[in-house]
């Protein structure tokens, strides 16, 4: 009997260990604060940044760390391949030339050169999905900075933020998917007020 309550123990905690490495392997978005910063608006219109011998989105790095520039033509078709990837995070991202930004107490919609609009509440903590595809997406405030965070399935995030700077003439977003704790793509977005 004490040879069978011994095995019993040691299954037990094999299978105990399992349980907790596989809760522990997947990670888990933290809730983003719901209170908007005190004097911190980023309503209006912004267009993207034009800056000589640079694309319209900066800081994108490959695989090797170097600065890709490229047209916009070029940035769809990456985009369209990104998607493919395997990565699902990636469905969620969405980019334009042209935003307008409303935001009230509660949350921000974002249109993308007048065709896509996106709906964030402050605080939020829900599984979004387009067609099959799910992920849990937090939204809110750190800092001055509006943050989006979207994990997929496979263990894949893709961060959002949002920065003014300038006095509030300059928009600054700055994109991140990364897996495994290994940062996957990156970009950065400037947008100029446009009165």
């Amino acid at each position: 009997m004490s040879q069978s309550l011994s095995s019993f123990a040691t299954i037990s905690s094999a299978v105990l260990i399992c349980v907790l490495g596989a809760c522990s392997a997947r990670p888990v978005l933290e809730s983003k604060s719901a209170a908007v910063p005190a004097g911190v608006n980023i309503t209006g219109y912004w267009l993207a940044r034009e800056e000589v011998g640079t694309a319209k989105t900066r800081g994108m790095t490959s695989p090797d760390d170097s600065l890709v520039i490229m047209s916009r033509s070029q940035r769809q078709q990456r985009t369209r391949k990104r998607r493919s990837s395997g990565v699902s995070a990636q469905v969620f991202l969405e980019s334009g030339d042209a935003l307008k930004i409303t935001q009230t107490d509660h949350g921000i919609f974002i249109s993308y050169d007048r065709s896509v609009v996106e709906e964030y509440t402050f605080g939020e903590n829900r599984i979004i999905s387009i067609g099959p595809i799910e992920a849990q997406r937090v939204s809110g405030w750190e800092a001055n900075s509006f943050i989006v965070e979207t994990l997929d399935t496979s263990g894949a995030t893709l961060v959002e933020r949002w920065h003014l700077e300038s006095g509030g003439e300059v928009l600054v977003r700055d994109i991140y998917i990364s897996k495994d704790d290994k940062q996957s793509y990156s970009e950065q977005q400037i947008f100029d007020r446009k009165y």
